[in-house]
């Protein structure tokens, strides 16, 4: 917009003002003063000034031309507050200024100049440049009324902002506001309405700028309380049940709720536990009293009492209602419904104004009553409520009401011995605070009556609703009352005499008044009116009177209900309400596509369901007697209680054939119907799935009821009388087959799983049935329970439930560490009720035997528990009761407890031991069951926990009332945990306490009943659900304390395979094996043996370096203080101790370190600590033994060469006196002498020499002699006997043929020639193997030492002893004499002392001084030419000092050294590591050959076979990438270095003499190599070479040394390398991995057993004892029996162990006491040796001239991968 200004113009629009100083023209004052200027200098103003545009930043002025404009310029000055600025420009039309500041008032003063520099005067104008819009508005809060927000300021000089708000629905609907700031609070909003938000600057002229739009959304008022409640995320993502029930910090803790966002939690987690007190929902904050405070201030604690911020119970639970799935819907009123609280039967939702019938969520109610028409009966219906036709009465206000209705419902529906508050009223606490959101909620509860007409309120049942808020504003929640129920009481203070809402209703109902006289309003002609409008009469209205008391006005109450209940007609169930609720517009909860869909795929399940049996038969064949069959073949292969006297093998063998053929017989079935129904509707997507299930349940417990509760009453009647026991089994039977839930169709499908297994993987229903694992693992993780024991065939499906947990493992990892917690307890005890009031679950509940078997459940543990858990979920285990002592005769009910109840106790982390009164009749047998189970726990290395609850104990003294029977129950325990230790064969004077973690002051909880008052109207005692969550809390406390780590899923199933295999065994005796325990003993074995090879190679090396350090002392290789051998000697043995004690030290303290971790379930392996521990001592032992010995012998051999080197050194030194002597005499000769003439004189003075040198030969001992004395010392402890017996013979003549044993007396020879008529392996075949054994043991000893080539020492045939001794002792189960000991030890010492005698003499003829002086001989002579002629001797010396001292000390460094370093190596690979892969690795090697002559050597000769299948190992790896080669560079490398640091380090001393210079280089190398003294003697003479050529022809000639050497290794064979090492690796291999060397002694097979010190024997896998030649008397047939599978038969043996009288397999322990021989864990166990039977049969009848076996078919039908596969169960080899 143009605006016109003319110079005196003073318009409102654009002001003048002052011109500023700096704008006037210079010669104004001038021109003032003077006389005027003439009209040609005169420059006029600028003419009409225009504002053309403004911009925010621009302002464009016109113009208008004149006659002055031609030649003339225009200067703009303008300026604001913090602008300033000029411009000039031609006098033009138009001038643009730009850079302005928006929204700012400028002042532009114009002149014009000519072009003679006159000025015009000022024109000036004022213009403001447009406003900047805001900047970005933001909405810093919305409630349900009101606006809060927000913006940028913008640029410029703003004096307000307009705010204008409309609703974008209704644009008429604006509000407007204005403010000075840049924030402002829009109030007086509607709720729930989207408004668009206008905001505008306003300059100080009104010019407004640009608005800057945004819209928002006020909230509505359920909007607003959810936020407040902290679950506005749930309103659309529903709260589901894995979420409520998911542990977390919460559940656990007492803290009050602080802030109405912790009251949803806090009402669910006690709702959850079905406490009474859910409904009081104040927070601590408002709370807070005025008692503590000591000022007087009424005002304040008037306002205090104010309610209003206060949340009303009503509105919280429609939040949480709103805010939940169907499930959580149908589990919280199930919940309340047992609290007795009142349920939702119409849901308001106040932003929709719509409704919701709660048919789904009261669905799973199911109530019990009797009506008096029952009570003589004494019978009771049971149904589900929703389908139950009760006559319904509604009560609903009408305006405001002085009345409580609610208050006075509560006193309606009460008696006057048990009041209880159903409905929320305003007396409550918080029950007065306003509703917001809980105005048109119907809620609804029941009165069902027990059948005493003295306490029963009404006679027959009846349904209630209670109606919130004023009718007036909920018609349709009113007109749905009028039409459902039989009376509608309508209570009211004010009545308007038309009252058009209750006369125009078409009412079904009978509508009642209930007004209060006394209030103001009341209109009694008013009520005549509407009275006369609706044709009631007076017993149709009831007047609260101002004489009528409560009580009076209730009475009256009740008998109008009561006469409605009597005479309607009008009874309906909630699900026909549903049609009414639809011609309503009201929804209804199970309108949803996935709930009518789940519901019609249930339905058309249970729809063909006529007769129960029957159709369990026709559709869910699989499980019924087919499945019976199957558990009893299984328990039969484990148990062989029936296999008499037929061979156990074939037994065992006709036992797989029926089981194969029963699973055949289950793959003949096609799939029902009904299982194709039910695994297509589990298929289906997760909400739907969960909806089919809950109906599919809901549906067969709604048929099975009827039929089910009559059975129940019989079982009951029939209980009382034990004398009916076919009676109480056939009512048990029917019980069984006429129960039907959802857990027989997953057994079915359990069943068809398995089924499918035992066909080929290539066909195609196997293929199609593999994903029913997941869907399994998919819906526990949904958290509905999973049968774990099928309690009718008392069974686990193990593959099926296995592959389940599997697939769940795979869901949830890494997140997979459960904790598992069990209940346990007599049948009816409330078990099931006690899991689902402590972690809120859902067991199924009911009157009878309820749960049969046991069923798992998975709780999630919340992020904030895991930490002090470390798991990640806690899996509930529910179990059948266990059975009453006057039912323990029917159907084998102890063994099924037992098994029970070990399964369940092995498996938990805890155990909840349920006893329903401190002194009932069962406790005993339930503590006797329990005690068993715990007992057998600790045989695992499992210590079990539990805690023992005494049900109905209500007094608040208990438990220090019981403190007595505490002690009671304790001394209880104890004895009978004596008693079950006795049974278990397990020792005596066992305690209870030594068997768990039980202390009775801590250990035992006291609950009170679960009802407060009579059923069905008394809710959930609050002191009980209060007392279970006290328990609960110590319970997750004990988890979060106790050492052990919780099992990943996949152990867990582990864990649970092995226990259940372990359980079917024997009714008590127990046996376990289990891979976990396996796996936690192979872990232990592995680090143990870490240690124990750190611990040897480290003292290998020590003792190597003492070695060195006594054969280099008193040579010049050794400066040291010590003057005495002996005295390194001690010296160097205290060293020894000092490091083996900081060794076992270590050792032991591994051991504690490694116990304390809690990963890899270190637990279950505790009780073999202390064999560990003993085996560190036993190393130690060892090791201190093996060092003295070596120590003493490397001294007393040194000492005995002392006086050698010295008669050997002095004669060296004379010869080198006369050398020097002759070159003397031969250099004064003025003739030059040749060669022959020097060597003339040279062997001149060499044969004076000789005869003038004494030659003292070292002496020739006999060592006979020698080890004679040490025989008879060894013997001398053994009796007059054994002396007598080493007197007959003399050593000289033992040993000189091969030891034969013969058996002393007439009984032992007939017996000896008993067993070899019949090739049986009897006592002198073992006496005689045992004897080879230790014969070669001890020739490799002898050979060893030979090859070392030095003196014999007495340490040696010491230790040939001792080896004996040890070897001896350790087969003591074979019975030998004094006879066999002497003859043995007489033949071994005899041969060891002629190897050694032998050995002795080379020594001795080897250091013979006058022959190592004759072998320098050649070397003197070319010494003494050299020096004669005056040769330079440096390269020569230099290289006869490397070759003739050091390459021999390095070659014999590397052989010390090379045996430790190739253990090392081996130990790294797989087959080394422990005992049990090795084993596993040497069988599985003879399985890949499957050669008859390898099995029968490694059978035959097991330790020959060992140590050669050890010996080629050692070669195969050390040939494989130069593996050998690298280990011996190694040590040469190391041995280079240690030579040339010696030469640069002697070489720095500049001593000038050489024999000074070697000196110092061996003292530097005499730590580590044994330098040889007659080498370095014979070098040390005549030697005239420099110092400093001489080291340097040393380094090269080093250097040229470590490339022969280098070449000679690659060269050398590894066989040849391996005999001359000082430290065998093939023998420390086998004596480390051999272990103890004791054999099975039935079958022979090694025992496995980590540790050199453990106490009890054990072999992986057993063999048929025809492998070691056993056979049938009579048949001479090969025997297939295997031991494992004879220990649990009633199958006896003999041998010379039990005297030849025959023993039972089963009491084996008797005769072996440290022999453990688990039965058979299952029948692959041992398919390796059945298949090398069935494989070799022929070959091993002929190799031990017997008969062919009988091999059972399965065994021939063993191929070799399975073979392979069992060998790897059996070792547990993952």
């Amino acid at each position: 917009m143009a605006e016109s200004v003319s110079t005196m113009d003073n318009s409102d629009e654009e002001e003048f003002y002052d011109v500023p100083d700096s704008f006037i023209d210079p010669g104004c004052e001038e021109r003032g003063k003077t006389s005027p200027v003439p009209q040609s200098d005169y420059v006029p103003p600028p003419g009409e000034v225009t504002v053309l545009t403004t911009g925010q930043e621009t302002v464009s002025l016109g113009f208008s031309l004149t006659d002055y404009s031609v030649g003339c310029r225009l200067r703009l000055d303008y300026s604001c507050e913090k602008h300033r600025d000029s411009l000039f420009t031609d006098d033009s039309g138009t001038v643009k200024v730009e850079g302005l500041n928006p929204g700012t008032e400028y002042t532009f003063s114009i002149i014009r100049i000519a072009d003679n520099g006159n000025q015009s005067k000022a024109t000036l104008l004022s213009v403001f440049t447009e406003p900047s819009p805001p900047g970005q508005v933001i909405v810093d809060q919305a409630s349900s009324e009101s606006l809060s927000l927000h913006w940028d300021i913008p640029a410029g000089e703003v004096k307000s902002y307009i705010v204008t708000c409309y609703d974008m629905c209704n644009e008429e609907d604006i509000v407007q506001d204005t403010t000075d700031t840049n924030q402002l609070t829009l109030r007086n909003l509607k709720p729930g309405v989207c408004y668009s938000l206008l905001v505008y600057a306003q300059l100080r002229n009104g010019k407004l700028s640009r608005p800057t739009i945004t819209s928002t959304r006020t909230k509505t008022h359920l909007e607003i309380l959810l936020e407040d409640l902290g679950l506005e995320h749930h309103y659309k993502e529903r709260l589901s049940l894995s979420t409520i029930l998911g542990l977390d910090e919460k559940t656990i803790t007492d803290e009050p709720a602080k802030c109405n966002s912790d009251l949803p939690w806090y009402f669910l987690k006690k709702l959850m536990m079905v406490n009474v007190t859910a409904r009081n929902v104040k927070c601590t904050s408002a709370c807070k009293s005025n008692c503590g405070d000591p000022q007087l201030d009424l005002d304040n604690l008037v306002t205090s009492l104010d309610s209003d911020d206060m949340l009303n119970p009503l509105d919280l639970i429609t939040a949480l209602f709103l805010c939940s799935d169907g499930f959580v819907q149908q589990e919280m009123a199930l919940k309340m419904s047992m609290c007795q609280f009142s349920v939702p039967l119409l849901l308001p939702n106040c932003d929709t104004k719509q409704c919701t019938l709660m048919l789904w969520a009261l669905r799973d109610i199911v109530k019990k009553y009797r009506p008096q028409s029952h009570s003589e009966s004494k019978g009771f219906i049971e149904d589900r409520i929703v389908a139950s036709k009760l006559p319904m009465i509604s009560f609903v206000r009408l305006g405001e009401c002085s009345l409580s209705k609610s208050e006075i419902l509560n006193k309606l529906l009460s008696n006057s011995q048990q009041y209880h508050d159903t409905f929320v009223h305003c007396n409550m606490e918080c029950g007065d605070s306003p509703r917001r959101i809980s105005n048109g909620l119907a809620e609804m509860t029941w009165y069902l009556p027990c059948g005493n007409k003295n306490m029963d309120v009404f006679s027959e049942p009846v349904a209630v609703a209670n109606l919130r808020g004023d009718i007036a504003s909920f018609d349709t929640q009113f007109s749905f009352l009028c039409q459902t129920s039989a009376a509608v009481f309508v209570f009211f203070d004010t009545l308007d005499s038309e009252c058009e809402l209750l006369t125009n209703q078409q009412h079904k109902a009978q509508i009642f008044l209930v007004g209060n006289h006394q209030s103001k309003g009341f209109s009694l002609d008013a009520v005549k009116k509407v009275a006369t409008k609706l044709n009631l009469n007076n017993s149709n209205i009831l007047l609260k009177a101002k004489h009528r008391n409560d009580a009076d006005f209730v009475k009256d109450l009740r008998e109008k209900v009561s006469n409605v209940i009597e005479h309607s007609k009008m009874k309906m169930g909630i699900e026909q309400m549903a049609d009414i609720a639809h011609e309503l517009g009201i929804t209804v909860d199970e309108d949803s596509s996935e709930c009518q869909t789940a519901k019609q795929n249930a339905d058309a399940i249970t729809a063909e369901i006529k007769d129960i049996l029957q159709y369990k038969e026709a559709q869910l064949p699989l499980q019924g007697q087919i499945w019976k069959e199957l558990t009893c073949l299984e328990k039969e292969e484990f148990r062989l209680r029936n296999v008499g006297s037929e061979n156990v093998e074939d037994y065992k063998s006709d036992l797989q054939v029926q089981k194969t053929e029963l699973r055949e017989k289950q793959n003949s079935y096609d799939m029902s119907n009904a299982m194709t129904c039910f695994i297509n509707a589990i298929s289906s997507p997760g909400i739907e799935r969960r909806y089919f299930l809950k109906w599919l349940r809901m549906n067969l417990d709604n048929l099975s009821r009827e039929t089910l509760s009559d059975l129940r009453e019989q079982y009951k009647k029939k209980c009382k009388n034990s004398e009916n026991k076919e009676e109480i089994k056939e009512i048990d039977k029917q019980l069984s087959n006429c129960s039907l839930g959802t857990e027989h169709f997953f057994r079915e499908m359990g069943q068809i799983y398995e089924a499918s297994l035992s066909l080929s993987q290539t066909n195609p229903s196997r293929k199609q049935l593999q994903n029913l694992p997941n869907l399994c693992a998919e819906l526990l993780l949904d958290g509905f329970p999973l049968e774990l024991v099928d309690g009718d065939a008392s069974n686990i499906p193990l593959r099926w439930v296995s592959d389940v947990l599997s697939q769940l493992n795979d869901l949830v990892s890494p997140q997979n560490k459960i904790l598992v917690v069990t209940v346990l307890g007599v049948q009816s005890t409330g078990k099931s009720t006690l899991l689902n009031t402590m972690f809120g679950v859902q067991f199924a509940v009911s009157s009878g035997r309820c749960t049969r078997g046991a069923f798992m459940l998975l709780i999630r543990i919340n992020e904030d528990l895991k930490k002090e858990l470390n798991c990640d979920f806690m899996m509930i285990i529910d179990t059948e009761g266990l059975k009453s002592p006057e039912l323990a005769q029917l159907d084998n009910s102890h063994e099924h407890d037992n098994e029970l109840a070990t399964l369940v106790v092995g498996l938990s982390d805890i155990t909840i031991i349920n006893i329903a009164m401190e002194n009932s009749i069962e406790m005993k047998d339930i503590l006797q069951i329990v005690v068993h189970a715990f007992l057998r726990m600790t045989e695992v290395g499992k210590t079990p926990k539990c805690q023992f609850v005494h049900q109905n104990v209500s007094d608040v003294s208990a438990h220090d009332k019981n403190l007595r029977d505490r002690k009671l129950l304790l001394e209880q325990l104890n004895e009978m945990t004596q008693a079950a230790a006795k049974m278990e064969k397990k020792g005596e004077n066992i305690s209870f306490t030594d068997v768990m973690e039980y202390n009775p002051d801590t250990g035992n909880w006291y609950i009170p009943g679960l009802w407060n008052g009579n059923p069905p109207m008394a809710p959930v005692n609050a002191g009980y659900s209060e007392a279970v969550y006290e328990l609960k809390k110590n319970i997750i406390h004990i988890l979060g304390s106790c050492k052990s780590s919780a099992n990943n899923i996949l152990g867990f199933t582990e864990w649970m395979k092995s226990l259940w295999n372990a359980v079917k065994h024997e009714n008590f005796i127990f046996s376990f094996r289990n891979s976990l325990v396996a796996d936690a003993y192979m872990r232990l074995c592995t680090e143990f043996n870490k240690w124990e090879w750190n611990f040897k190679k480290e003292m290998y090396t020590w003792v190597t370096n003492a070695e060195t350090r006594i054969s280099n002392f008193g040579t010049v290789a050794v400066k040291t203080e010590i003057s005495d051998i002996r005295e390194l000697l001690t010296v160097l043995k205290s060293e020894a101790l000092i490091k083996l004690s900081k060794w076992e030290t270590k050792l032991l303290g591994n051991l504690d370190q490694y116990f304390k971790q809690t990963e890899g379930h270190v637990f279950l392996v505790e009780g073999y600590k202390q064999e560990f521990a003993n085996s560190a001592k036993n190393v130690r032992r060892e090791m201190e033994s093996s060092v003295f010995y070596q120590l003493t012998a490397a001294a007393d051999i040194r000492q005995g060469m002392a006086e050698l080197d010295r008669i050997k050194g002095n004669h060296t030194k004379e010869l080198e006196e006369r050398v020097s002597a002759l070159i003397d005499e031969c250099s004064q000769k003025k003739v030059k002498m040749t060669e022959d003439e020097l060597d003339k004189e040279f062997d001149k003075m060499w044969t004076e020499t000789e005869k003038e040198l004494s030659f003292s030969k070292m002496e020739v001992v006999d060592i006979f002699t020698s080890v004679s004395h040490r025989l008879r010392t060894n013997l001398s402890h053994k009796g007059s006997h054994a002396s007598k017996l080493l007197s007959q013979k003399s050593l000289q003549r033992c040993g000189l043929d091969a030891f034969k044993y013969t058996p002393e007396g007439l009984i032992k020879r007939f017996q000896n020639t008993f067993t070899q008529m019949f090739n049986i392996s009897g006592h002198t075949k073992d006496v005689q193997q045992i004897a080879d054994s230790i014969i070669s043991m001890c020739t490799q000893f002898v050979a060893e030492k030979n090859q070392f080539k030095s003196n014999y020492h007495d340490t040696y045939i010491q230790e040939i002893l001792h080896m004996i001794d040890e070897r001896l002792k350790n087969n003591q189960d074979v019975k030998t004499d004094i006879t066999f000991e002497v003859s043995l030890k007489q033949h071994i010492c005899s041969n060891a002392a002629r190897s050694f005698q032998k050995m002795h003499d080379d020594f001795v003829r080897e250091n013979d001084p006058y022959r190592c002086l004759n072998k320098n001989k050649e070397k003197f002579r070319a010494d003494f030419k050299d020096v004669f002629h005056d040769r330079d001797q440096c390269q020569k010396k230099a290289e006869e000092f490397t070759y003739r001292c050091l390459r021999p000390a390095v070659e014999d460094f590397v052989k010390r050294s090379l045996g430790p370093d190739i253990i090392g190596e081996m130990l790294t690979c797989d087959q080394f590591s422990t005992r049990i892969v090795f084993q596993h690795s040497v069988l599985l090697d003879l399985l890949s050959v499957d050669e008859f002559e390898s099995y029968l050597s490694y059978i035959s000769s097991y330790e020959d076979y060992v140590k050669k299948w050890i010996s080629n190992q050692i070669v195969e790896r050390l040939s494989k990438d130069s593996t050998m080669f690298k280990l011996e560079d190694k040590h040469v490398q190391s041995s280079i270095r240690s030579i040339n640091d010696a030469i640069n380090k002697a070489n720095k001393q500049k001593s000038g003499n050489l024999k000074t210079f070697v000196q110092n280089v061996c003292q530097e190398l005499a730590t580590k190599l044994v330098l040889s003294q007659d080498a370095l003697g014979a070098f040390m003479i005549l030697n005239n070479a420099d110092q400093e050529q001489f080291a340097r022809w040393l380094t090269e000639c080093v250097k040229n040394m470590a490339q022969t050497l280098r070449k000679q290794y690659k060269e050398t064979n590894i066989q040849m390398k391996l005999q001359n090492l000082h430290v065998n690796p093939q023998n420390q291999l086998f004596t480390k991995l051999i272990g103890c060397g004791k054999q099975c002694p039935f079958c022979k097979a090694p025992c496995d057993a980590g540790g050199s010190a453990h106490t009890e024997h054990w072999a992986s896998l057993h063999r048929p004892k025809g492998f070691g030649s056993c056979r049938f008397l009579s048949s001479k047939k090969l025997v297939t029996e295997i031991c494992s599978s004879s220990v649990v038969t009633e199958a006896t043996f003999c041998c010379n162990a039990t005297n030849w009288e025959f023993h039972p397999y089963k009491r084996y322990k008797e005769i072996f006491p440290d022999w453990k021989i688990p039965p058979d864990g299952s029948l692959q166990a041992s398919d390796y040796w059945k298949y090398v039977m069935a494989t070799f049969n022929k070959q091993l009848a002929k190799a031990f001239n017997a008969e062919l076996a009988d091999i059972p078919t399965t065994w021939k039908q063993i191929t070799h991968e399975e073979a392979e596969a069992s060998l790897k169960e059996s070792f547990n080899i993952k």
